[in-house]
């Protein structure tokens, strides 16, 4: 019998690892001003420059989970405390010195939180009033997108309600709106657009004086989940 013998074909295959990462835009509203979370980072690289807060993820979670991780380590909330979402993926090669590093972020839109406490990996952790800011990565442009998807959302989503207490007048949910849109809103017409959308808010019965005003009716969030007239940017 012939044997024939084929020569062995070796294949040398060199796997570039990527790593995936979770950022987070943390969105709250202080002192009067829309205002994101920054962490001052610790160590290298960009060592004592400010960045989105974040993380490698584990193993054995998902996307998902790793952004909760994230958020509870940050703040200290259960991310059901507020809402939080996938806002998009960057993986331009380069944006990470060290190596190919894609991340995922997610917006998160809280009411007022206290000051955040710096995780291990961070030398400071403080809210900035959103702005002219640099940061270090490609995190300027994570943070504009943030801010986008956030001023969108509030025009035909109850997103707004996102940054208020569990119960709230018409004038404090129009400070949302005037906080994050950067403009100022005519009270009366804004407070019929606000009622008159289906299921955007619902009256709670109660009432509230501010700052010995006349009491306000107050409102909690209702069960839509699209506004039905949007509200539009002026």
């Amino acid at each position: 019998m012939l044997t024939i013998k084929r020569p062995a074909i070796i294949v040398n295959m060199t796997l570039k690892m990527t790593s995936v990462t979770v950022d987070l835009v943390l969105l709250t509203i202080r002192q009067d001003a829309l205002q994101v979370l920054l962490i001052r980072r610790g160590i290298e690289p960009f060592a004592g420059q400010w960045a989105l807060p974040g993380g490698f993820i584990h193993d054995d979670e998902d996307l998902d989970e790793a952004a909760a991780r994230e958020l509870r380590e940050e703040t200290g909330l259960d991310p059901s405390a507020g809402h939080l979402e996938q806002l998009a993926t960057y993986g331009c090669p380069g944006r990470d010195p060290r190596g190919r590093v894609v991340t995922v972020a997610y917006l998160a839109l809280l009411p007022d939180l206290p000051s955040p406490v710096a995780g291990s990996d961070a030398a400071q952790a403080r809210w900035w009033p959103v702005g002219d800011l640099r940061l270090a990565f490609d995190h300027d442009r994570i943070l504009a997108d943030g801010l986008e998807r956030a001023r969108a959302k509030l025009e035909y989503t109850p997103l707004a309600t996102a940054f208020c207490p569990a119960e709230f007048t018409v004038a404090e949910l129009r400070a949302v709106y005037e906080t994050v849109w950067r403009t100022r809103l005519d009270p009366r017409n804004f407070h019929r657009k606000v009622t008159s959308a289906e299921n955007f808010i619902e009256a709670t019965g109660h009432s509230v004086t501010r700052d010995r005003g006349r009491p306000a009716q107050l409102f909690r969030r209702g069960p839509a989940t699209l506004l039905h007239p949007p509200l539009l940017r002026p």
